[in-house]
């Protein structure tokens, strides 16, 4: 196996979150709205799981619904918040969240008449709350904001932001799919109405994600059916994912709790600093911002980013250039573009992003390497300075 340094697309599955989740595949099968033993161990495990996420978001277990992925958790608030109140038909959110929430906004501005603000950044990628404060009028439904972006890394203040939201009388959905597992937040200060989670981002499954409910937000299920989720998410629980999130949640929350995150930014500290004494014409986006412990978004003058992923993955490292979700758009990264990054790095960029379980000999390794794809990589690409 080689290096493994696309953690914002997805993480390695725990060793102990697939042994957690072992018995619901095989002995532990029973649908958890039946009325027998069967359903019965099921729904418990599903509410072991319920509290274990709570106590990694800061939140009482039962304001989390449980849902297959960040994107359903996204659609769902955002569809919530809008169907609330005819009155209020305006919705704010940044020019780089991730495409879900963008095209859902999309649609809600083409087909329902919905006005939607999407907030530019700066060079860094950090938001201006002035220009956020100003967004928000009387007639907004939702602000919808993420807490981490997944490309660069860079870090939002979430508890000023829904602060300043809630001051204004909106809503404030937090899409924090990036940002559960790796920084430290709670949702005792944290005042959002909505903020979605995705397992498979924190050593958890894939296909298991949670959506936070705020007591009194308004709330309209996007699924119908049967009464699971307490009539919130029609559909049988992914009991066996469920399960396995809980486990990833709780694993997460002792890595925070012993600062496992520092420990994290020293080692993409440590490869960063490699990278830019060894290489020339490289950059670092979003390097002045506050960004997240593991993610590196490195613009390399010269080389192109298809170039540098063959390189790569033929020396079986694995790396990416964007979102995983748009990984086959010949287009640049939209997140880079709103960030005005000149044209000798929108095109030229990788994302580093590692995780808990990366170790020191690994950026060693990529070290060994990396130059010399470099080197190829502008070689082919007729880039040079």
């Amino acid at each position: 196996m080689g290096v493994y340094f696309d953690n914002n697309a997805t993480t390695p599955l725990d060793p102990q979150v697939l042994e957690a989740m072992l018995p619901f595949l095989r002995d532990c099968f029973g649908n958890p709205s039946s009325p027998h033993q069967y359903g019965s161990r099921a729904k418990a495990a599903i509410e072991e799981a319920r509290e274990s996420v709570g106590a990694l978001l800061g939140c009482a277990a039962e304001r989390l619904v449980f849902t297959c992925s960040g994107t359903e958790g996204n659609n769902t608030a955002i569809l919530s918040a809008v169907l609330a109140d005819p009155g209020k038909r305006r919705v704010v959110t940044s020019a780089v969240e991730h495409h879900c929430v963008l095209r859902r906004l999309e649609y809600l501005r083409d087909h329902m008449g919905v006005e939607v603000v999407f907030l530019p950044v700066d060079g860094q990628g950090r938001l201006d709350l002035d220009r956020l404060r100003q967004a928000v009028t009387p007639d907004t439904a939702l602000v919808s904001l993420m807490g981490a972006n997944n490309e660069t890394g860079v870090l939002w203040p979430v508890e000023e932001i829904a602060g300043l939201v809630k001051s204004r009388g909106a809503l404030f959905h937090c899409d924090a799919v990036q940002l559960a597992g790796k920084e430290p937040f709670s949702l005792r200060t944290l005042a959002a109405d909505y903020l979605t989670i995705s397992g498979h981002k924190f050593h958890g499954p894939k296909g298991a994600g949670a959506l936070y409910v705020a007591r009194g937000a308004p709330f309209t299920p996007l699924l119908f059916g049967g009464m699971q989720e307490s009539g919130r998410r029609a559909g049988t629980q992914n009991v066996a994912g469920i399960v396995g999130l809980g486990k990833a949640a709780e694993l997460a929350r002792a890595f925070l709790s012993v600062s496992g995150h520092e420990k994290l930014r020293e080692l993409r500290d440590h490869l960063e600093g490699r990278i830019l004494a060894e290489i020339d014409d490289v950059v670092i986006h979003g390097w002045a911002a506050p960004r997240i412990a593991n993610t590196i978004s490195l613009g390399v003058g010269g080389a192109p980013q298809e170039v540098l992923l063959a390189e790569l993955s033929d020396r079986d490292f694995a790396v990416s250039t964007t979102s995983a979700c748009e990984s086959a758009s010949v287009a640049p990264s939209h997140v880079l573009a709103a960030m005005g990054v000149p044209d000798r790095y929108l095109r030229s960029t990788l994302r580093l992003s590692l995780s808990r379980q990366n170790a020191i000999e690994e950026v060693e390794a990529f070290m060994v390497v990396f130059p010399q794809v470099v080197s190829a990589a502008r070689r082919l690409g007729g880039g040079g300075r």
